[in-house]
């Protein structure tokens, strides 16, 4: 099996596995991931991460160009900014799950790391979370702002809109989204009773020992 087809399968049955678990609903969603030759492959405009087909991903070359298969998100230009700035990034995964756009709505939330330091998987995974303004959908506003944090962020949260992750494969990113989305739930379920966060005691202890990007 090609590297091609073995990415194009591992894209649909991810897809399926976000919208079958509820954390994207209808069309809205989109992921990429590189090939070793630098092209990518996307999800198409306006198909559900539930009923994605390996022979239906948009192809684009390495410099931007569609080459083949129907056309790609609309959000293209915000995965191809974290490609620019981010050169470890494999992949990049946009959902539009509930508890991520509910916390990205509260007022209060810290502009520059929007999950509180619940668990030590949260930062683990996903460093600080920049909390992005809001934009039109496929705005190329969206990708300037990715590409202003200099490669600084792996993870940012669209306001009213949802969270946007770079991994160094699919699979890192997807579970990367998973993790900002089970934080942001228990964020939610926590707000308002005082819950005992980490300390920024504990919180250097893990950003060192797991060497996590802290900027």
């Amino acid at each position: 099996m090609s590297e091609q087809t073995r990415l194009r399968e591992q894209i649909c049955t991810l897809g399926r596995s976000m919208f079958d678990r509820g954390l994207t609903a209808g069309a809205s969603g989109n992921l990429s991931a590189r090939l070793p030759d630098g092209s990518l492959l996307v999800s198409p405009t306006g198909v559900s991460l539930g009923r994605l087909d390996p022979a239906g991903l948009s192809l684009i070359g390495r410099d931007g160009r569609h080459l083949d298969g129907p056309a790609p998100t609309k959000e293209m230009p915000l995965h191809g900014a974290f490609y620019e700035t981010r050169s470890t990034a494999g992949a990049v995964v946009h959902l539009h799950s509930c508890h991520s756009v509910a916390l990205s709505m509260l007022p209060g939330v810290d502009p520059d790391n929007v999950l509180p330091p619940l668990t030590p998987y949260g930062i683990m995974r996903l460093g600080k979370v920049k909390l992005l303004p809001v934009y039109l959908p496929g705005d190329a506003a969206m990708a300037d702002a990715v590409r202003g944090l200099a490669g600084r962020r792996s993870a940012v949260l669209l306001a009213n809109h949802g969270p946007v992750v770079a991994g160094a494969d699919l699979e890192a990113a997807v579970t990367a989204i998973e993790e900002l989305e089970e934080t942001a739930r228990l964020a939610l379920l926590t707000h308002g009773l005082s819950p005992r966060l980490l300390s920024p005691g504990q919180v250097q202890s893990i950003v060192t020992a797991f060497n996590v990007e802290w900027d």
